[in-house]
């Protein structure tokens, strides 16, 4: 199994939201909900809430994901591409999935540190399994 396609899937969900915030943007501007301006340096004006909460999600989407791009590319460099693998990368980024969902629609916080909680653990999970599979 290949971890390149969970890879792919976790990218096209940090796209998605990029492109949602962005068509949130034009439409905050648009409906004069905030000035243009404040996209110069992301300060001197308020931003509206509904805004900042996309903003900071797509932020999210370059913290922990990064970790998991580099293990991905390391699980297929090092050959690390079985069951165990494949399946812990495809969770990861379901609880992605899931967590973009939640934070997006009703960002109720606590949901929110449960599923990525659960990211967390696959990701460390899925970096043991890689170790072993190399130190074998």
């Amino acid at each position: 199994m290949n971890t390149i396609y969970p890879a792919f899937a976790m990218m096209a969900l940090t796209i998605l939201v990029m492109l949602r915030m962005v068509m949130s943007r034009f439409s905050a501007v648009k409906a004069g909900k905030i000035d243009a301006k404040f996209f110069r340096l992301n300060r001197g004006y308020e931003e509206p809430a509904e805004l900042a909460v996309q903003t900071r999600h797509v932020t999210n989407h370059f913290e922990t994901p990064v970790i998991f791009y580099a293990l991905c590319l390391f699980a297929t460099v090092t050959g690390q591409t079985g069951i165990v693998v494949a399946s812990l990368a495809w969770a990861y980024v379901v609880c992605r999935c899931i967590h973009s969902y939640v934070h997006l629609s009703s960002n109720i916080v606590m949901n929110r540190l449960r599923i990525f909680a659960m990211s967390i653990l696959i990701l460390i999970g899925l970096w043991g399994t890689i170790l072993v599979g190399i130190m074998s």
